[in-house]
């Protein structure tokens, strides 16, 4: 996203996003911790800790942090204080002021709404990731999924995935019924019918 393209209004996705992510890792039993997870870098623990850790960056933003500084995973998997530090990122963010300021993000200078945007994505995909790795629901709140999915076709092009500098992999074709968490998933490179359950395809 680029500096001078200010998308939508990422506010009420961001709240549905990262609230159903609340609800997943609040879901996770301690004896799914080191199970493996679509995200080939993440098993449970780490990745619960990672969305942590993107909840923490989506905070520091409208208080001026340059989150390239920030850990990508949290000291721990606590989903409290993922609902914690969502409730204060929603109230920083509560400004309308904070959606045209310009922030630094790691992939470049964006508009704050842009930036937010981004922090959905990752909540969501990583999201999809954790329910299907740990047997939960996976499909977020469709609204917040069609809107983010929208904004990824257009900012997260299938050309660009060659370069080796763009953390998606290759587009995946969702399958026949794939909802729209899902898609957006396969949108990032995930091979979802790997992990759904053939009973429920």
């Amino acid at each position: 996203m680029n500096a001078q393209t200010t998308p939508p209004d990422p506010r009420p996705a961001f709240a549905a996003a990262t609230g159903w992510v609340t609800e997943l890792l609040s879901a996770v039993t301690a004896e799914q911790f080191a199970a493996p997870t679509p995200c080939d870098d993440f098993d449970v623990r780490t990745l619960g800790a990672h969305l942590l850790a993107t909840a923490q960056r989506a905070a520091a933003l409208p208080e001026g942090v340059d989150v390239r500084s920030m850990p990508f995973i949290a000291d721990r998997f606590d989903a409290n204080e993922h609902a914690a530090v969502v409730a204060r990122a929603l109230d920083l963010w509560s400004d309308d002021a904070t959606l045209t300021a310009p922030v630094q993000v790691p992939w470049g200078e964006v508009p704050g709404a842009g930036a937010l945007w981004g922090y959905v994505n990752e909540s969501l995909v990583h999201g999809w990731d954790l329910a299907v790795a740990t047997g939960q629901p996976a499909e977020a709140d469709p609204e917040a999924a069609t809107a983010a999915l929208a904004i990824a076709r257009q900012f997260i092009p299938a050309g660009i995935r060659e370069d080796p500098n763009v953390p998606f992999g290759v587009v995946v074709e969702p399958r026949a019924g794939a909802g729209p968490t899902e898609t957006l998933a396969n949108w990032s490179g995930r091979n979802s019918v790997a992990w759904i359950p053939a009973a429920t395809r």
